[in-house]
């Protein structure tokens, strides 16, 4: 049975800062430049979420879109959405809330939720500002 590959967009607004509690305000800026602001900054982020499977032939589709939207709505947008990344969220709890930890988190997040569903999580896709996007594929 051929494979299809399914992407479901959501968005989310948040703030975070960049920093290495360790290191001074200077040396952070040196590293992280503006996005170490000590009154933090946000972003309107997109996040693609794109699954892969086998098309059902009793329903004509790979996975019900509804339901990974439920799916990625209860696990990640509404622990993101208007949420401070580094004080907020519990699955980034420690780490630097860049773009591409953000990435990792959210398949961590996502992944069993997705297979209990018959497909496999194939991509996540987070688009921080219009030029700058993190794709991350799992581990290869």
């Amino acid at each position: 049975m051929p494979k299809t590959y399914l992407t479901r967009r959501e968005r989310f607004s948040s703030a975070h800062r960049l920093f290495q509690q360790e290191l001074s305000d200077t040396e952070n800026a040196q590293i992280y430049g503006q996005c170490s602001h000590p009154n933090w900054h946000g972003h309107n982020y997109e996040l693609f979420v794109t699954v892969k499977g086998d098309v059902n032939p009793e329903i004509g589709f790979t996975l019900n879109l509804k339901t990974l939207s439920n799916i990625i709505k209860t696990y990640i947008i509404d622990k993101v959405d208007h949420k401070n990344l580094n004080l907020d969220v519990p699955f980034l709890k420690g780490k630097i809330p860049t773009t591409e930890n953000l990435s990792i988190a959210i398949w961590d997040e996502l992944a069993p939720h997705i297979k209990e569903l018959g497909a496999e999580l194939y991509k996540i896709k987070v688009q921080e500002t219009e030029n700058n996007f993190i794709e991350y594929f799992g581990e290869l």
